[in-house]
């Protein structure tokens, strides 16, 4: 069963990209390929609770088990030495990765206060998105009345494009809502 974004995809965004950048072949359509969740969790070096907590939000939010990311370096001015989980990530793909797309654009980005929209300035040069939210009630699955304290994240979606402007396009057709 294709899931609402990809039929969006197929219908609507691979007619439009390639009548706007004059693709020749369907496999030049750029494509989105993973997106990647990244939650820093430095202040539960010491507590154990807590860092639990935040991985146990992150997987209902991505419906998968994240990974706990660990220190690779000591650095004494910060009280963190090697080893200890500073983090936890996510990456996703597939059917996966198009049901989350398709819940952030559609349900949990229209949900931010005083919303206008996301920047169109945060691309890296290759083709890849970053988002970052402040906090993680924006979406559904998070029960507000559970939540020890609230904690932002970083979102990455690699796109196959291979510049801004076509992963730009492709995201926007896709429902990215874009600040004017």
């Amino acid at each position: 069963m294709a899931t609402r974004l990809k039929e969006k995809y197929l219908a609507e965004a691979v007619p439009a990209l390639k009548q706007k950048f004059g693709y020749k072949n369907p496999m030049q359509v750029p494509k989105l390929e993973k997106i990647v969740i990244n939650m820093g969790l430095g202040d539960c070096k010491d507590n154990v609770k807590a860092l639990e907590s935040a991985v146990e939000e992150l997987s209902q939010i991505a419906g998968q088990k994240p990974l706990v990311t660990k220190a690779k370096k000591s650095i004494a001015n910060f009280k963190l030495r090697e080893g200890m989980n500073v983090g936890a990530k996510v990456t996703l793909r597939g059917e996966r990765m198009e049901q989350f797309f398709d819940k952030l654009v559609s349900i949990a980005l229209p949900r931010v206060r005083d919303f206008r929209g996301v920047s169109a300035k945060a691309f890296d040069g290759r083709g890849n998105y970053a988002l970052g939210v402040r906090e993680q009630l924006i979406f559904p699955e998070i029960n507000y009345d559970k939540v020890e304290k609230i904690r932002g994240m970083e979102m990455i979606i690699v796109t196959s494009a291979r510049t801004d402007e076509e992963a730009r396009e492709l995201l926007s057709l896709l429902g990215m809502p874009f600040a004017q």
